[in-house]
């Protein structure tokens, strides 16, 4: 037990795992004490895990009888939406004549004061559904055996009786709501209503989003072109010491977890051209920083993420770096794996920042080529399961470099072209490949091929880069910072004769 906290079992001679021998000679069934003992406290700490939970459990699924009735001492209240401290509890197993049955106040009071935390218990929720499922299928099996040892017994009458046992068992699993294949079912209002599908960007606009709740942020690149000093330039707006990354807000997190686990010393180099004096109340409360290896990678650990965040009260973490939280990055069913951690801590509600690599061949290409998702390491699951995916380009050591948004929440951010001051770890936006500043520039105006030239650094511009032009120009006419003049119908490239304009209000705000 966790601080030295000494429950007193109501049958010592019970292991917390079972089973174990009995004074007959047969097995004692599955269950798992210490499982019981983590829900139970949690509960306690948090009703709202009641509701998480109880689905999981279902009915019967305590191997202690005392466990069992304080269970259903919590979901009495919680049906009433009373509390379920301890001292509300007691009170109400007193008044129900079962207190002294479970061991009286002070074994309640000691499930209480168990510190697993809340985060791990639906995992436990899981153990204790597990054993009970376990303990119905062996009390199955006793029943067939004693019914096969019988005299007369007939094969064919036990075998329709094991097979209608079974199908009541799956009937009972699938129709009570219990278990994986409902757990994380709900009606379709409340998927696209309730689900914070609307919510804010973390980072971004909603026209432009880098970074979207509920879903992680990826930021590739090659060593050495500033992936890391982008990245902490988010995780300290995120902490409130600044509001804006590359000219787009960002909003602010709780408390961060940054895993540093690939060359700490050199993560706290670059942190430290960006904290002062002023900064060390905040970081000290919202900045938790682990440094070197995890206890197990990722793909071994599905839970260890959301755990992790839980055990830190940490609302953002940030992989540092990817490859060292998984046992390797070419293996699709590990990458498959990682994506489930992942996906388990974001359904607990954490946002997660993730520092990746490219590959190595592509780490020479010409300054300004687009790049591609294939051109991330390792499995493509990886990418695939991100919900934004910024890649770095440019030379290692450069202050100017390229950052090219691959996978987007909703509309493209860049190319940008900005330049890092590695002194000041920080990192700006070039003026003059926003196309805002471009068309404000432009006294005739410019089409969408005009400035899809521009962006893509000169040479003749694909279609997907005219329409991604076209977009940006779109968004300004929507806005009142640009005005459009179409060309003649039928004209050669159609919609690409569309002239843009500045507005006056555009010249007059900037002059």
């Amino acid at each position: 037990m966790p601080q030295g906290t000494t429950l007193q079992p109501q049958t010592p001679s019970r292991s917390a795992e079972g089973p174990g021998p009995l004074p007959d000679g047969q097995t004692e069934p599955p269950f798992n004490v210490e499982a019981e003992c983590a829900v139970l406290g949690a509960c306690m700490h948090n009703s709202d895990i009641i509701d998480a939970i109880r689905p999981i459990l279902g009915d019967a699924a305590f191997y202690r009888p005392a466990h069992e009735t304080i269970w259903r001492a919590l979901l009495a209240q919680r049906r009433e939406d009373k509390p379920t401290d301890p001292i509300a509890l007691t009170e109400l197993l007193q008044g129900q004549g079962d207190l002294q049955r479970v061991g009286g106040n002070t074994y309640v009071f000691q499930l209480a004061n168990l510190h697993y935390g809340t985060s791990g218990a639906e995992h436990h929720a899981e153990i204790i559904r597990e054993k009970a499922n376990l303990r119905r299928l062996l009390a199955s099996a006793i029943r067939t055996v004693q019914r096969a040892q019988e005299p007369g017994a007939d094969p064919e009458a036990i075998r329709s009786e094991v097979e209608a046992e079974m199908r009541a068992e799956r009937e009972r699993a699938l129709a009570s709501g219990q278990g994986r294949l409902n757990r994380f079912a709900r009606d379709g209002w409340s998927f696209v209503k309730e689900t914070g599908a609307d919510a804010e960007p973390l980072w971004g606009t909603r026209e432009k989003t880098l970074w979207a709740p509920g879903e992680s942020l990826m930021i590739v690149g090659a060593p050495g072109v500033g992936k890391t000093t982008l990245a902490h330039q988010v995780v300290f707006a995120r902490l409130g010491l600044t509001q804006t990354v590359l000219e787009m807000p960002v909003a602010p997190s709780r408390r961060v977890l940054y895993l540093a686990m690939d060359r700490p010393r050199q993560i706290a180099r670059a942190m430290d051209r960006r904290v002062f004096p002023a900064d060390e109340k905040i970081l000290r409360e919202r900045l938790v920083v682990w440094e070197g290896p995890l206890p197990a990678t990722l793909d071994k650990e599905p839970d260890l993420l959301a755990d992790l965040a839980a055990a830190h009260r940490a609302d953002t973490i940030v992989i540092d770096s990817l490859k060292d939280a998984v046992s390797t990055m070419v293996d699709d069913s590990l990458a498959v794996a990682f994506h489930n951690a992942r996906m388990r801590a974001l359904r607990g509600g954490v946002e997660i920042l993730e520092l990746h690599h490219q590959r190595k061949a592509t780490a020479d290409a010409p300054r300004g080529q687009r790049p591609a998702l294939d051109q991330v390491y390792g499995s493509t699951w990886f990418t695939a399961g991100a919900g934004s995916v910024l890649f770095v380009t440019g030379r290692a050591g450069d202050p100017a470099v390229t950052l090219h948004h691959l996978k987007t929440p909703t509309g493209e951010v860049g190319p940008l072209d900005v330049t890092h001051d590695h002194v000041r770890g920080t990192t700006t936006v070039d003026p003059t490949k926003d196309p805002a500043v471009l068309l404000r520039n432009a006294p005739g105006g410019m089409t969408a091929r005009d400035l899809a030239g521009i962006l893509i650094g000169g040479g003749e511009p694909e279609r997907a880069d005219v329409e991604k032009a076209r977009r940006h120009l779109g968004r300004l006419v929507d806005s009142g910072l640009a005005t459009r003049a179409d060309g003649v119908a039928g004209g050669a490239g159609g919609g690409q004769q569309t002239r843009y304009y500045a507005t006056a209000r555009h010249l007059t705000a900037v002059g």
